[in-house]
This record gives C-alpha cells, structure tokens and sequence, in this order.
C-alpha cells in the first residue's frame, strides 16, 4: 500500500493522533489489544459467502441480540444488554446523572465519559499498582458515588484483581447503595479466568454489573460488539432503553450466530496468547533497568529504566527507527505517566524484534 506520509517522523505525527486505521498502513501495531489468533478461516469463509446478504438486508434487534449473546455465555437474555462495542455502553453508563468513581490508571473512556464533577480517580500507587478495595470502598462513600468501576484485568496494568476482593467490595457497596460496574473485556487471557470472572455470580448480587468488550478478546475489533450482564433488571432496563432499535449492523448479528460453534477454537485461541505474552514478558525481563509488571492480560505495562529516555519519546524512535508502535502513558492519571508504556502481546517473532529494538533504544541513553 502506497503511504500517504512523506517520511516516517510524518507517519508517526499523523497515525498518533488518529483512532484506528492502522491496517492501512504498514507498521506493526503494538498498541491495539486484540486477539490474533480468533476467529478461525471458517469464520471469514462463511462472511464472504454471505457478503450480499449481511449488506443488503436489516440486522435483528436487542432482544434477539441478547438471546445469541446469551447462548454463548449461558445466561438468560433479560440479563443481557448488547452494544456497539463495550464503548457504547461505557458512554451510557457514565451519562445516568450518577457520580461515578474509578481507579486510575485505567481506561481513559469512563473518565472521559462522565460529566464534569461527577467522576472521582482513585489513585493507584506504584510500583505495585494493587487496588486496596477497603480504600476504594471508603472513598466510594466519602464521595458518595452511585457507580464504581474496576477494569480487571486492568488497562494499562494488566493486573487481575482477585474474585474474593470483588466479591467483598460488592458486599461493602451494597450498604451503601453503590452499583459495581466490573469490566472483564481482558479476563479471558487470564491464566484462571473461569474461576475469575464474576459471570458465575451475577444473580447473588444486584449490585453488580458485568462489562464485556467483546472486540479485544475474539480479535474482531471492526465488528464492534460488547455486552452488559447483570440481574438487577432496572438497571438492564435503563441502559437498554438508551440505544437506538439497530445498534449493531449484519456482520455483528452473523458473528453471533457463529460463535457458539467456535468454542474450543476460542479457548485455544487464549491459550496462544498466553503463552505468547508470558515469554514476552520474559524477554522484556531482561533489558537492563526495565521494569516490566507480571501481566494477567494481553499487553504488558512497563516503567522505563531510568537512564532511557521518556515514554514519548521511546514510542517515536521505535516507530521512526524501527517501524514498530506501542503506548505510551503520558497523559494517564499517575505519577511519572511519562516514563511508562504499555505494549501489546502479538505473534513471538513480532514481541522479539520489539524486544530488541527496545533494548537498543534504551541502552543508547
């Protein structure tokens, strides 16, 4: 593909200042979080041969939406609510009039989605990054919030907050009439994901409600799809009735449909990307002075070594130098957000040259 951009600096100004697209240009993206490995050429067979028909005809609405969701995850519908993408229903979410409080660093859109006052960051000291959910809870109350959200695994930590800490800070924000908003969009590449998502409990708490980006975790980001799972139907009810009759377009209906016959594809699928991620994470052990976290995720958060240059400015030579594009965290609520990244997982032969282009980089400091 002929590039629109006049050098490499040029690109790297343009593409990071844009959202998406990066498939039109040819560079190796490492900021994106998706699923390499999912769905299977069955699955794009069988859209190709259904191009005219998804094109030209009406996809199916919410309820029938929240029954083929419910098939593959083995809930009831009426638990369901399906968006355009976890982003729509995050927008939703964040729009209900309610004050919101969410740890930082996290995924900017629940911040960003909230109205001015309403959102309370609660921060997340480093290097451990560990949420204290007694303090989280307390500061739920002091600010009186009727939402909290924890991302789990979180983006940009890529750090797993354990069941029973959920399970207890639900039980403490039930008291105080505070929903829990869990967003589980990276669970599935969890090492112990069945025994981690909260799926299993959602009916002993109705103060609690599930969040999926189901983008990132099947690698179908352009479809766009995500859901919200929970048994407090007033809630279901309130989020629902804020979407338009179609929200999601044939392609999306047709991956529905299609799923279900997929399972142990998607389940070896997260498989790969584990082990993927888990030897990038040792190859990134050894850069000298790179403080890279023990990821739950698909990407792994790092603190730059000290003699390096700042994240910026990595993220810029690594792109201009070496054609490769990652994260940076400047901008992000926490300290020192400019000597952070965070890079995305892909195949080993793509995490190794980003290793070694990384390592040159910051040895040259």
């Amino acid at each position: 593909m002929t590039s629109v951009f006049s050098s490499a600096q040029d690109a790297y100004n343009g593409i990071s200042g844009q959202h998406g697209g990066y498939w039109r240009h040819e560079f190796v993206d490492h900021n994106y979080l998706y699923n390499l490995y999912f769905p299977p050429e069955e699955f794009f067979r069988h859209i190709a041969g259904h191009i005219y028909q998804l094109v030209m005809n009406y996809p199916i609405a919410q309820k029938e939406l929240a029954g083929l969701v419910g098939d593959l995850i083995t809930q009831p519908p009426e638990r369901i609510v399906v968006g355009n993408g976890a982003a729509e229903l995050i927008k939703i979410i964040a729009g209900m009039g309610r004050k919101l409080v969410v740890p930082v660093p996290s995924f900017n859109e629940y911040a960003n989605a909230g109205a001015a006052g309403d959102v309370i960051e609660f921060a997340l000291d480093p290097p451990s990054f560990q949420l204290d959910v007694d303090k989280f809870a307390a500061e739920a109350k002091r600010c009186k919030a009727g939402l909290a959200v924890v991302v789990t695994p979180n983006n940009p930590t890529s750090l797993l907050i354990p069941k029973a800490q959920l399970i207890r800070l639900l039980k403490i924000l039930a008291d105080q009439e505070c929903m829990l908003i869990v967003d589980e969009s990276f669970i599935d590449f969890a090492g112990s994901s069945d025994q981690e998502t909260l799926e299993k409990e959602i009916d002993r708490y109705p103060n609690l409600a599930i969040l999926k980006s189901m983008s990132k975790v099947y690698g179908i980001c352009g479809i766009r799809l995500g859901y919200l799972l929970t048994a407090n139907h007033d809630f279901a009810r309130k989020v629902r009735e804020r979407l338009p009759i179609w929200n999601i377009n044939g392609f999306a209906e047709e991956f529905l449909r299609l799923a279900p016959q997929y399972r142990q594809e998607f389940t070896d699928s997260c498989s790969r990307v584990r082990d993927d991620r888990d030897c990038f994470y040792q190859e990134l052990r050894s850069i000298e002075g790179l403080v890279p976290l023990k990821p739950d995720a698909n990407f792994v958060f790092c603190r730059l070594p000290d003699q390096a240059a700042c994240g910026p400015e990595v993220t810029r030579r690594l792109f201009v130098e070496h054609n490769i594009y990652i994260k940076h965290c400047q901008g992000k609520t926490l300290q020192e957000s400019d000597r952070y990244v965070r890079m995305a997982s892909r195949t080993q032969p793509e995490n190794s040259r980003l290793v070694e282009a990384l390592r040159g980089i910051c040895a040259l400091e």
